[in-house]
């Protein structure tokens, strides 16, 4: 379970940046700020959207592959972190895309879907690096 709670504090940490991103950016979207900066302020919360969703679907992943499956049908920890960023994936980019209106009202730019990408993708080194894991009680 420790392993969960460190993803639950990688989760803490980003969505504090994502609230000071979304306080920031009506002043810097007043301001002659050049468009890159405007453009990466506007597309952050897609970023960070897509890193909190890979961690929050690896932690669920990882508890019910424990909890749901016997021990013969358990997924390999490898495999579950390569599965969670490819469903992270079809998720993020369907949304932007328009295909489901799940996460809130989108307006369709190529900016987020990149944002969105880099996001699964530092979202995936988080796992590979941290390795979570959810490890069986043993009964008394």
């Amino acid at each position: 379970m420790r392993d969960i709670l460190k993803l639950a504090r990688i989760q803490f940490a980003l969505i504090a940046l994502f609230v000071f991103f979304k306080l920031i950016r009506p002043s810097i979207l007043k301001n002659n700020s050049p468009e890159w900066v405007k453009n990466t302020l506007l597309s952050l919360p897609n970023f960070f959207e897509a890193v909190i969703g890979v961690l929050i679907l690896t932690g669920i992943g990882l508890y019910l592959n424990l909890r749901v499956l016997n021990e013969k049908r358990r997924i390999k920890r490898n495999l579950l972190y390569a599965i969670v960023p490819i469903i992270g994936g079809v998720y993020v980019i369907t949304q932007e895309m328009k295909i489901h209106n799940l996460g809130g009202n989108n307006v369709y730019d190529i900016n987020d879907i990149i944002f969105s990408v880099i996001g699964l993708l530092i979202g995936y080194l988080f796992i590979v690096i941290t390795k979570p894991n959810i490890y069986p009680v043993m009964e008394k």
